[in-house]
């Protein structure tokens, strides 16, 4: 009797692992998860960091300074195209997370890893190449602020914390 019980006991425990794995390899591809937060790294298994001074992806806006309250449109431009990214902006005083983002593309969807919608990160591993984004400055003053973007190329592949310039605020008092 024990002897018949083993192979179930052995089929029972791969199913449990081939379905921890499975759920594990698709939990990133609708999105970053919470944990990715503070280091703006994924957490898939055997991924290769390249040098954050890439040529191909640039993060931007066309605002040199904003005033608290203000919206900042932000442009992601990439020559390759990617499947994964996490866009924040930080604050340049202490790299916290800073203000929201009330505007994103398709393919994307909001985090909150400190407040509300404070993170933007993909919904689907559709290939990516340039996104648009509109932030919202805290209407309380927060200094100068700087986004940052992590993108993921393939399940294999990242450059993590890509940074634009510094947007500067105005209007402190």
């Amino acid at each position: 009797m024990e002897d018949g019980r083993r192979p179930h006991i052995t089929i029972v425990g791969w199913a449990c692992t081939t379905l921890c794995l499975v759920s594990y390899a698709s939990a990133f591809s609708d999105g970053a998860s919470l944990s990715a937060c503070t280091d703006m790294t994924p957490r898939h298994l055997r991924v290769q960091l390249h040098s954050p001074n890439n040529n191909y992806i640039t993060v931007h806006t066309n605002m040199s300074f904003y005033f608290p309250g203000d919206k900042v449109p932000v442009t992601v431009r990439s020559t390759q195209d990617f499947m994964g990214f996490l866009l924040q902006a930080r604050k340049v005083s202490n790299d916290e997370i800073a203000g929201t983002f009330i505007f994103i593309p398709p393919g994307s969807k909001l985090l909150s890893c400190f407040e509300d919608g404070d993170t933007v990160t993909h919904s689907d591993k559709s290939l990516k190449r340039n996104l648009s984004f509109v932030w919202k400055a805290p209407d309380q003053p927060i200094g100068d602020i700087k986004f940052f973007i992590s993108i993921v190329q393939s399940y294999f592949v990242y450059w993590a914390k890509i940074e634009s310039a510094i947007v500067a605020q105005r209007g402190q008092n």
